[in-house]
């Protein structure tokens, strides 16, 4: 590609961070283009190819299942009144301001990510000083930090990810007005957030992210009801549960098994509904109806900071239900469970539970056993576990009905 677009008459470079991963001795998870050809040439160039994007103008190459994505060299814009760009409140709307190899690099957000890859002599191009912070590892904004996190405040969602990603250090400036303006994410499009929590929580660094978040206040814009509950943590139980639950992710990412986002968001969602159905029930409510209105709150409520799918809420509410039906264990409940389609994400919620003495340990003990054994003792061990009616103290025998005379 990179030779196609030189071919062609137009200058062409790997950006990014597949150059940072490459010099970190890491496999990149994908390559970016950037070049001086306009984003129309680009697709003069390759007839696989479609533009994409308002704010930014793109082009996606198409290479069977594989897009690699081609950028314009961006301009300095230095005159707010460029009809190629939009401003609203310091945040950019639209940008399509075109310039040079060396606007583009300032035009980037941290210093490690405008470094230049130029397959003409093999070389690392560097306008910034990226290579000085890539070796001190150090992650460092370009330009003035609170005019680039107004610009867009999704780079101080950027900025945690890879820290936590790349084992970083964020720079002095590039951390402090991180709390300050944590409160700016409330204008990123919650379709926006969603695709950003994916990515912070499921690139194998979720429990280093997640402090992070904590740290600079920013899990608290992102999920305020789970972030509160935390804050009021009853004998550690919530915190413990959400860190194991974000470890137990890691792990399954480390070992190459996928990881639904529905669970991610169960687990982080769960305290405010445990807790506010737990409440419920207190006050007399039923135990199923309790759990299901409060999900429907909890849910509908977090739809307005990150705005998960349908594919997402729906088997979301299931896993939560299903962790009531698990104590019925007698007769033939536990067989209709355990063929559940989510039986087995909801099983491995409740180990989850269990590990840090939120569930009772017992219980998941059984349902790991009941998995095991044959049906033979399947059925025996529901029978073990059968419930009698509880004594209500000695009935009193009913007097004996005197036949009434019959009238005449």
């Amino acid at each position: 590609m990179l030779y196609r677009l030189r071919k062609a008459g137009y200058q062409a470079y790997l950006v990014g961070g597949c150059v940072r991963d490459l010099l970190l001795g890491r496999e990149p998870k994908d390559f970016d283009v950037v070049t001086d050809a306009h984003p129309e040439a680009i697709r003069s160039v390759f007839r696989n190819c479609r533009l994409v994007g308002r704010r930014f103008r793109l082009a996606h190459v198409y290479f069977g299942d594989e897009v690699v994505e081609v950028a314009t060299f961006r301009g300095s814009a230095s005159e707010p009144q460029n009809s190629g760009r939009v401003l609203e409140n310091g945040r950019i709307l639209r940008d399509n301001v075109y310039g040079t190899i060396e606007e583009d690099a300032w035009r980037r957000d941290f210093t490690v990510n405008a470094l230049y890859y130029d397959i003409g002599d093999f070389s690392v191009v560097d306008y910034v000083g990226g290579m000085e912070d890539h070796r001190s590892g150090t992650l460092r904004l370009i330009g003035e930090p609170d005019a680039r996190y107004r610009e867009d405040p999704v780079r101080m969602l950027r900025a945690v990810r890879f820290a936590g990603k790349l084992g970083f250090k964020l720079h002095e400036s590039c951390a402090e007005p991180i709390g300050r303006l944590a409160g700016l994410l409330r204008q990123i499009s919650p379709a926006r957030l969603y695709d950003e929590v994916l990515k912070l929580f499921l690139s194998g660094y979720a429990v280093q992210t997640f402090e992070q978040l904590r740290h600079y206040r920013l899990f608290e814009a992102l999920f305020p009801a789970t972030d509160a509950c935390l804050s009021g943590e009853n004998e550690r139980f919530p915190l413990t549960f959400l860190a194991k639950a974000l470890e137990n992710t890691d792990r399954r990412w480390a070992e190459g098994k996928p990881v639904a986002p529905y669970f991610l968001f169960a687990a982080l969602l769960w305290e405010p509904v445990r807790a506010q159905t737990e409440m419920r029930i207190r006050q007399g409510e039923a135990n199923m109806l309790a759990l299901q209105e409060v999900a429907a709150e909890v849910i509908s409520r977090q739809l307005g900071h990150t705005a998960f799918p349908r594919s997402v809420g729906q088997p979301m509410r299931e896993l939560w239900s299903l962790q009531l039906r698990f104590d019925s264990r007698s007769g033939g409940r536990p067989f209709r469970l355990i063929n559940h389609p989510r039986f087995r994400a909801a099983y491995d919620f409740l180990l989850l539970r269990a590990e840090t003495g939120e569930a009772d340990s017992e219980l998941a003990e059984w349902w790991t056993r009941f998995q095991a054994v044959d049906e033979a003792e399947q059925k025996a061990m529901t029978r073990e576990t059968r419930r009698k009616p509880a004594r209500r103290g000695r009935r009193q025998k009913k007097p004996a009905l005197k036949p009434r005379p019959i009238e005449p």
